[in-house]
Order: structure tokens, then sequence, then C-alpha cells
């Protein structure tokens, strides 16, 4: 039987330019799983690999950052029920954690930005979600989260339903961005003992230390991922307030 590129919407783009031997496997492979799976992500993350193969998407995309985007997804919905509008990922790197929040038919996101200050990121992070780019869901930000006014961030009925963290351990001025941050939205927190790498400025040893950082006035998730050498913590709550 001849497959026509009709039996799948996703069938993946052709490629024309020359490609080593490996780089075909992984060609193969994807454009396999994507069009098993009908999966627009699967076929972004080929065509970015492709586009971009000096980009450390290996890091971005291996088990362990995956393990624990996918740990927040998961909470974020029982926490939320999909129901959010606009979402912000603050120091997202290539997208990665919004390409699988928006490829998560569980939820009914109207908008999502990645905010980088790492303009060398939005190339990667606008082909890694070329799809929900395409149709108005994605974009991407080049600004420092540190100097960020956040009461000018765009709102979806009065207010951003969502803003996420995953780099806590990076801020050695955590306090100073907390304070900065508004009351209403619903904040998800991420953060890890794995105090080996130099970059990892602000890291705790427990999600009780953690929560004592990053105090909420509404704490619906607490918890911890057991990983091969550091844990990694989350938290998904509101703000308290100064004035709380």
């Amino acid at each position: 039987m001849k497959i026509s590129e009709r039996s799948s919407s996703h069938w993946p783009e052709g490629i024309t330019a020359d490609l080593s031997p490996s780089e075909h496997v992984v060609k193969d492979i994807l454009d396999g799983l994507a069009v098993l799976y009908e999966s627009p992500l699967i076929t972004d993350i080929r065509n970015t690999l492709l586009a971009f193969p000096d980009a450390r998407l290996n890091v971005a995309l291996n088990k362990k950052q995956v393990a624990c985007k996918k740990w927040l997804v998961d909470e974020v919905y029982n926490a939320t029920k999909g129901e959010l509008r606009s979402v912000y990922i603050l120091a997202g790197w290539y997208g990665v954690l919004g390409a699988l929040l928006l490829n998560d038919r569980r939820f009914s996101i109207e908008h999502l930005i990645v905010i980088d200050q790492d303009k060398s990121c939005a190339p990667v992070a606008n082909r890694l979600n070329a799809a929900s780019a395409a149709n108005g869901r994605f974009s991407f930000q080049v600004a420092d989260i540190l100097e960020l006014d956040y009461r000018d961030l765009p709102k979806s009925g009065g207010y951003s339903d969502l803003i996420i963290n995953t780099s806590c351990e990076h801020l050695g001025n955590f306090a100073r961005w907390y304070s900065k941050l508004p009351d209403n939205p619903l904040l998800v927190l991420q953060s890890n003992n794995y105090w080996k790498i130099p970059e990892h400025v602000n890291c705790v040893p427990t999600v009780e230390a953690f929560q004592d950082q990053a105090p909420m006035a509404e704490l619906l998730y607490s918890g911890a991922l057991e990983l091969e050498k550091y844990t990694r913590f989350m938290l998904i709550g509101r703000k308290k307030s100064a004035e709380r």
C-alpha cells in the first residue's frame, strides 16, 4: 500500500539538505513517530533538531528535563483542571515546557509567552513551537526576568492566569524577584538541591525551605521529585502579599 501525504495532517515537511547518516537515523525515527501519533509536537522537535543542530536540545529534551516538566504539567492540570488563558514561562530557554503545555489537549490555553534574556533561544523556541506560533498561541519575549515589570504583562480577563519559573535555583536575589510578582496569578515554582553547578546560586535543601523562601497565601501543591543526582522541588499557589 502506498502511503499518501494526506494520510496524516502532521506529515513532516520534506528535507532537501544533505544530512549525515546519524541525522538521517534521527529524522527517520521522528518522521515515523510523528505519523504514528499524529503529533505536531514531534514534527516540531524533528524540524528544530535539523534546523539547529548545534542547539543543546539533547539537554533540553533529556529524560530528567522531560520528567520534571511532565511532573509540572500533570500537577498544574490537577490544580487548574486545564482552565487557563494566558501563561508566562520565565527563563524558559528553548520553550520545551511551553510546547508540552500547548500540545496537551487537557488545557485550554489561549496564549503562552516564553521570556528569556538569551536572544539566541528565540529562533529555536519559535521553531520548537511552530505549530502553536502559527495559530497565534505562542510567542517569545527577550527580557531579563529580574528587571521585568510584571504589572505590564498583558492579561486575559483582567489578570495573567499562570506564571511559571522552573529556574529559581539560578536567582541570586530571589527575594527581590519574588517581591515584584503580583498576588493574583497562580505561580508554579521549581528549585533543587544540586549545588554542584556553579550557576545554581540559590538552591534549597528541602521543599520546606523552598516554602519559606516563597511564602504562599494559598498553597495548592508542594512536592519533591527524586532524581539520580538531586531532588527537584515544586510549589503551586498564590503569593502571600506584604500586606497580609
